[in-house]
């Protein structure tokens, strides 16, 4: 594992204070203090101050629930953070995988033996110490921290297997983009429904963090949105290295909503490219996208903190996406090759799903329902371009005639 590790301040030092002092020689303590109710005060004092209290936390279990591309890309860091910080972590960590056959062989004994996700991250040497389990149920048992990092449309069906049956006092961590569909129409935050199907509380992780680039250990930052800040201190920890650097903030539905919105930008991004609109209007619907993804928080998510969009997880995210993600790449490849999503998906990503259509479609059932569709026009056609019905060249209007340009 090619790491490097964080520097001496990344890491909390729990102390355990040495003291041989004798707190049970009440006799001759009594005769000085002279009375009996000082005695006990004192002793009580003392003992609170300077007595050996040997109180070890157990190093918490961690599971990773997912192994694509951005999840084998987490185990990297992980992986070589629990072995870092045996006092903290296990160092063994757990990776539900999806078993499938590559050329002949299972693919959890190809992590486990070679050490390498050859299908989703090929080239780039795992951890020992994660360990591919194809059960899910038994990949999270006894687990303290469990990192949810698999497509959205599929956490509901993967971890059915689990409720009921996590470790008391267990907390999960979202890596997971998108919202989660309500079966009688609307939305919910991926957290939100993680936290209600499997009683657990849930923070979220979300940034300007291409996977590939992750897994080569180029310098990135991210955002860790927790509520509480003994989790969000542990999950730094577990995550921060000296090329990904980890910034803690309590405002997870901001932080959320971030990393889901920014792909239904990140395909008008790419139909710009398609169109080979320029660099001028890439930048204006990047802009724009923006001001939606803080009107969409402001207008479903109130109370939010606005300084959460300037962090990783916000216009960093954005950014990056925009230029080199996958649903840029593929958005580019709906105008340029006139192939369907799920066809470009089949051939562009080794049939992994795109998060920025199913993600327009999910925020557009609540646009239109509520019939805020009109306050939303770079949302609302990225929905209709990518289920046909507008053409792509009809991005510019929604650009051209966005309530942003409308005089006061």
């Amino acid at each position: 594992m090619g790491c490097r590790g964080s520097s001496p301040d990344d890491e909390e030092v729990i102390e355990e204070n040495e003291d041989t002092e004798d707190v049970h020689n009440v006799d001759s303590e009594s005769k000085q203090l002279g009375q009996g109710s000082s005695l006990i005060q004192h002793s009580f004092r003392r003992f609170s101050s300077s007595s050996k209290l040997n109180i070890k936390m157990a190093p918490k279990k961690v599971c990773i629930v997912g192994s694509g591309n951005w999840g084998s890309a987490i185990a990297r860091l992980v992986g070589f953070n629990a072995e870092r910080l045996p006092g903290r972590f296990e160092k063994n960590v757990s990776m539900w995988v999806f078993e499938e056959e590559v050329d002949g062989r299972k693919l959890t004994e190809i992590i486990n033996t070679d050490h390498e996700n050859v299908k989703y991250l090929p080239g780039r040497t795992l951890p020992k110490n994660i360990i591919a389990i194809p059960d899910i149920a038994e990949a999270a048992a006894d687990a303290d921290f469990l990192i949810f990092v698999l497509p959205h449309q599929f956490i509901k069906r993967a971890c059915a297997p689990l409720i009921g049956k996590l470790k008391p006092g267990a907390t999960g961590l979202s890596l997971v983009k998108g919202f989660a569909i309500l079966p009688g129409g609307g939305i919910k935050l991926i957290s939100d429904l993680i936290s209600e199907e499997m009683g657990i509380p849930v923070s979220v992780l979300m940034g300007a963090n291409l996977a590939n680039e992750v897994a080569d250990e180029k310098f990135c930052e991210t955002t860790i949105g927790a509520r509480d800040s003994e989790v969000g201190s542990d999950l730094k920890l577990l995550f921060q290295t000296e090329n990904f650097r980890v910034t803690v903030v309590s405002d997870t539905q901001t932080v959320e909503i971030c990393g889901a919105l920014k792909n239904i930008v990140a395909c008008a991004a790419g139909f710009c490219d398609g169109l080979k609109m320029g660099d001028n209007t890439k930048a204006a619907t990047i802009r724009l996208g923006l001001k939606e993804m803080m009107k969409y928080g402001d207008t479903f998510y109130p109370g939010g903190n606005a300084s959460t969009y300037f962090e990783s997880c916000g216009v960093a995210d954005l950014i990056t996406t925009c230029y080199g993600g996958r649903n840029r790449r593929v958005s580019e490849a709906f105008v340029t090759r006139k192939k369907s999503i799920v066809d470009l998906e089949t051939e562009m990503l080794n049939g992994q799903k795109l998060q920025g259509p199913e993600t327009a479609a999910e925020v557009n059932y609540v646009l239109a329902a509520k019939g805020l569709e009109a306050e939303f026009p770079l949302f609302t056609a990225v929905h209709k371009i990518c289920i046909g019905e507008l053409q792509p060249e009809k991005l510019l209007d929604s650009l051209k005639n966005h309530p942003a340009h409308q005089l006061a």
